[in-house]
């Protein structure tokens, strides 16, 4: 096969793609308009997020076996087009799960110890013990909504901790010894952490809204290592400013894919935005749960085994 290689990833890949017998073209910088006009000369893509990969693109793609996708979720692709074309689609979500259970738990802990916030004023020449008072994980009751590859990954590094660990998601029977599956309506009268680990779909858009957080029946501290338009960030700034949302670990944003940077520059950063980047019991990272040393060559390895499994067993 000819395979085009459209985002830089690890070498593995290329690597292993050659020794495989396979003819690799690498990509970085053109136009997507560029790309589609000469997709059709190839028999698969490797992609992370450049651009989106809809039913205009994929009609081009007239010889496509395969996409790759580095990374968690296909959102960025029209799974159902894909299929009807009879294209195989490949994730890596096994490829960086344990660097985002990590990088939620420590979210968390950092929010509930004031470490990002005590940081700050020490360098400030503040030494403010009392006000940086922290509140300790167990005994918490963390709720988990979504219990794939990343929730489960998040609850089995709780088991340090003397917490309770329940779940809601959509499949039914998924429990195991991490956490219990629960009802939504369970979850929400007896989490006191919120912790999103859900797919981009339209079940999910705007998912946490005003409406769903006020359904707590405690006050909650909420991570979102997910996906960013699965929050309402009005609604979530309004919940922080009330208490009723006790602080808020946020690696993905609404905002993140409209350019983010512009945010800064062109006076147009949206009133919810500005809070959050204010407040000192709001954690931020930019959409790097997933980036680590480790799962950088584990989702690469992951898409080359999926691919051998399928085209070369």
């Amino acid at each position: 096969m000819t395979i085009l290689h459209l985002d830089e990833n690890h070498p593995l890949l290329i690597q292993q793609f050659a020794t495989l017998g396979h003819t690799n073209h690498e990509d970085y910088t053109s136009s997507r308009e560029e790309i589609m006009a000469k997709i059709h000369n190839y028999d698969g893509f490797i992609i992370r997020s450049r651009f989106t990969i809809d039913a205009e693109f994929l009609a081009k793609a007239t010889n496509l076996k395969f996409i790759g996708r580095v990374g968690a979720g296909l959102e960025n692709i029209d799974v159902e087009f894909a299929a009807q074309q009879g294209i195989k689609l490949i994730a890596a979500p096994e490829g960086n799960r344990n660097a985002v259970g990590e990088h939620a738990l420590g979210m968390l802990l950092s929010l509930l110890n004031k470490l990002n916030k005590a940081d700050k004023e020490v360098r400030a020449g503040k030494w403010l013990r009392e006000a940086n008072r922290g509140v300790e994980l167990d005994g918490q009751t963390v709720g988990i909504i979504g219990y794939g590859n990343m929730g489960k990954a998040f609850a089995k590094k709780l088991r340090g901790f003397d917490v309770e660990v329940l779940f809601y998601d959509l499949k039914e029977n998924i429990g195991d010894e991490n956490a219990t599956q629960v009802s939504l309506e369970t979850l929400q009268k007896r989490a006191t952490v919120l912790s999103l680990h859900t797919p981009q779909t339209p079940l999910t858009i705007n998912m946490i809204d005003s409406e769903f957080i006020n359904t707590f029946h405690h006050d909650f501290w909420f991570i979102n290592t997910a996906r960013g338009k699965s929050v309402v960030t009005k609604d979530l700034v309004a919940a922080l400013q009330s208490g009723k949302i006790l602080g808020a670990g946020l690696d993905v944003l609404e905002y993140e894919k409209s350019s983010f940077e512009h945010l800064f520059q062109d006076a147009q950063m949206p009133e919810a935005f500005q809070y959050l980047i204010a407040a000192e019991n709001v954690l931020l990272s930019p959409h790097v749960a997933g980036w680590t040393v480790e799962s950088k060559e584990k989702l690469a390895q992951t898409i080359v085994d999926k691919f051998k499994k399928h085209f070369h067993s």
